[in-house]
């Protein structure tokens, strides 16, 4: 790696990236990110004058490999070519995965997308890149889950650490948990992966207990606060602040990698979270703060869920592309009537007017006191009260 960036930021995106199609009635819409890429652009926060967008590489086979069977990638290959091969054992023709011509040249452009950007913040190009696509975290390294055929980013941490990073931090504010990742980095002491996520005993994948806090040669790699359903912004933004913080600084990484699923929403049709895209932006800002102050900066950032493809997605991660580019958005920005219009002509429904939903976010900081007697507080006292002494911390520090 080469000496202290100078803060320049990009986004990793072309249009092969919205060749990831499971088809028209699947969730998984590449709508999400074509709208996305709209408004971003037509804000200026991407393109003239905006984030620079680099091209996405060649995918290649070797990186996949960093995480992935070669039996399972064999698999994919012939799946995209005759989509009738499904294999249920790993993943491919379920409902949640069904196949798709090119599925395999889909699913390893994402992950291009996303080792690009790692490989631009890891040398020094740039301080800050995102890959709006990425952050398909249920992959596993045999087999599709969750909508996720390759898991862009743990090829990407996978990536970093090979070409030398010692720490590698992933925080993941997607509402379901990020197993997959926290399964290929369990018992390896260099990647330490958080996630925040619906409590598993009501949403997919079922996993991602407090007590899930790393392997035998790795205690204290995982952090999981599962939430109760119904959470807001004011008790997610508390969960945040009481234990992202504090575990980062004690894992000391060299480069931040974070997922972005902004199915936290109150309006996303598959979970039951009541975030807003306030709360959400102000996640997005929290993080590129934690960057400056623990990793130089160097901050890897990526889409994930997000299922609202018209109200949610676009505004969501235009803010994202702004914070990382170090221009955040004034909330009350409105949206251009150009890509109103495209929204109302594609989608046969309203768009929203405004970058915000109107809501404020605040939150009750931990120092304030643990309330035994609320799900929310429970729950984040059960994570640090796992996690924390692993990490060299007292869990009833304030």
């Amino acid at each position: 790696m080469s000496g202290p960036p100078d803060g320049r930021a990009c986004a990793v995106f072309d249009d092969s990236l919205t060749e990831y199609d499971f088809g028209v009635a699947h969730p998984m819409a590449p709508e999400r990110i074509v709208l996305t890429m709209m408004l971003a652009r037509e804000l200026g926060v991407v393109g003239q004058g905006g984030l620079p967008l680099v091209p996405v590489p060649a995918a290649d086979d070797a990186l996949l490999s960093l995480v992935h069977d070669q039996a399972y990638v064999d698999c994919v290959r012939r799946a995209g070519d005759d989509p009738r091969e499904h294999n249920l054992e790993r993943g491919l023709g379920s409902e949640d995965n069904p196949t798709f011509l090119g599925m395999h040249e889909a699913g390893a452009s994402v992950v291009s997308a996303s080792v690009e950007a790692a490989r631009q913040v890891w040398s020094g190009d740039v301080l800050r890149a995102v890959s709006p696509s990425g952050g398909l975290h249920h992959a596993m390294p045999g087999a599709a889950s969750g909508f996720c055929v390759y898991n862009d980013v743990a090829v990407a941490i996978a990536w970093l650490l090979d070409q030398g990073a010692e720490r590698v931090a992933y925080v993941d504010v997607d509402v379901h948990h990020g197993d997959g990742v926290q399964e290929i980095f369990y018992d390896d002491p260099r990647v330490l992966t958080i996630s925040l996520h619906e409590t598993p005993q009501t949403l997919f994948p079922g996993t991602g207990s407090p007590t899930e806090t790393g392997g035998p040669h790795a205690p204290g790699s995982a952090v999981n606060v599962a939430l109760p359903p119904g959470t807001e912004d004011s008790g997610w933004l508390r969960a945040f602040h009481a234990v992202v913080p504090a575990a980062l600084r004690a894992f000391e990484p060299e480069v931040l990698v974070t997922q972005h699923g902004c199915d936290t929403h109150r309006s996303d049709p598959l979970a039951h979270l009541m975030l807003t895209v306030d709360g959400q932006r102000a996640s997005y800002l929290a993080l590129a703060d934690l960057a400056r102050e623990v990793t130089d900066g160097r901050w890897v950032a990526t889409g994930g869920g997000g299922y609202d493809i018209s109200d949610v997605v676009p505004r969501a991660w235009t803010h994202l592309l702004a914070v990382v580019g170090g221009r955040p958005l004034d909330p009350y920005t409105a949206t251009p009537p150009a890509w109103r219009d495209h929204v109302s002509a594609v989608l046969s429904r309203p768009a929203p007017q405004l970058m915000t939903d109107g809501a404020e976010p605040t939150y009750k900081d931990w120092s304030t006191g643990y309330d035994p007697g609320d799900w929310l507080d429970r729950s984040v006292h059960a994570t640090r009260s796992a996690v924390f002494p692993l990490l060299g911390m007292d869990p009833h520090h304030y």
